[in-house]
């Protein structure tokens, strides 16, 4: 029998007792009893469930992370989270312990940036390991700006908003042949740049024109159109197996926690180069979502090919091509120059080329005809 207990000098409400054979001293953090209560019912049904199905040894935060990484997902943003939550024991953790996480880490955060680093990546563990039985199913509060509050005044960072794509293909003309086919396929898929750096050509069905994202930064599988313009694109790259898109030298490209992975000398390259300052990875994202809106896409579909809408169904799906969203990613506009970059004529003899001025080759001296 589980008893709710507090000390003389007040403060928490601490549970004590036993459930089912399992010993459990441990405090609610609560002040307010009514709420420890309901708290106090929650742990002993857990547990009951727990011993009524035969449930594994209780998995830490730190386990569930490692579980997760080595299951494919990203590490990204996980390494404070992990100094904090990692003993933890994941049926301990409450929102308190997230929201106090977030706080510590980011005092003078905006609401994105906390759910970027800190809840994004917290609940992708969390959801992987409720997948695994090893937590129960729950929605996670994120911090949201309050309405009718106006935001401190910042200059626009680029990859946070659109660009034109005639823009983005005067940009993209500066880089070299391999990063500048990644961001390609950013801009005509609207994939986070950390789920096409993991992508392998296992999980591309070119026959069908589908992507099946297993391992997202939400941790929800999903599936993502092919636009007509990226077919030629995969058809060269793909036969080559494992990561399709790599950089110059063939490695593949990994994200760094803070950012731009293998991608941010290339970005820094085509900057000096171009003149242009306002792309970077995730501008490829946006850009794909405004394009969808202006061409008339429906928001629930657009909401699908980003990977916004994932539900219970839509989950159980995501291997199954889905004409609608290819229809859909098809009416983004293609620009002239892009079309025209020369290494469209072999993408994969063309990976392994550096753009003009990049160390000592000018393998793309022909761009300037472009």
């Amino acid at each position: 029998m589980l008893k709710l207990i507090q000390r003389r000098d007040g403060g928490f409400w601490w549970i004590r007792g036993t459930a089912c054979g399992t010993a459990i001293y441990r405090s609610t953090k609560l002040t307010d009893r009514r709420l420890a209560d309901r708290y106090r019912v929650r742990i002993v049904k857990d547990i009951e469930e727990a011993h009524a199905r035969g449930s594994p040894t209780p998995k830490t935060f730190n386990e569930a992370c490692k579980a997760y990484i080595e299951g494919g997902g990203s590490d990204r943003f996980l390494s404070p989270l992990k100094r904090r939550l990692g003993k933890k024991l994941l049926r301990d953790i409450a929102q308190l312990d997230l929201d106090a996480t977030a706080k510590t880490q980011h005092p003078t955060a905006q609401p994105q940036t906390l759910n970027r680093q800190v809840y994004t990546p917290f609940i992708a563990v969390w959801n992987f390991a409720a997948e695994n039985d090893w937590a129960r199913v729950r929605k996670w509060r994120r911090p949201q700006r309050r309405r009718g509050t106006v935001s401190r005044p910042s200059l626009r960072r680029a990859g946070t908003f659109p660009v034109d794509y005639e823009h983005a293909a005067r940009f993209v003309a500066t880089m070299s042949p391999g990063p500048a086919m990644l961001m390609t396929a950013l801009f005509y898929t609207g994939m986070r740049p950390i789920e096409l750096f993991a992508l392998t050509a296992s999980e591309v069905n070119l026959p069908g024109r589908w992507i099946t994202l297993t391992n997202t930064k939400t941790g929800e599988p999903r599936g993502v159109p092919i636009h007509e313009f990226l077919l030629p694109l995969f058809d060269a790259l793909l036969p080559r197996g494992g990561a399709v898109f790599r950089t110059p030298r063939g490695l593949p490209y990994t994200p760094v926690d803070a950012g731009g992975g293998g991608l941010k000398s290339a970005i820094l390259g085509a900057r000096r180069r171009s003149g242009i300052k306002d792309v970077a990875p995730y501008t490829g994202r946006h850009t794909c979502s405004t394009g969808l809106v202006l061409a008339g896409v429906h928001p629930h579909i657009k909401d699908q090919i980003l990977g916004h809408a994932v539900s219970d169904m839509s989950r159980h799906y995501t291997h199954v091509p889905q004409a609608p969203l290819i229809e859909a990613i098809d009416k983004l506009p293609v620009s002239d120059l892009w079309a025209s970059l020369p290494w469209w004529e072999d993408p994969l003899a063309w990976s392994g080329r550096l753009a003009e001025g990049t160390g000592r080759r000018t393998d793309l001296e022909r761009i300037k005809d472009v």
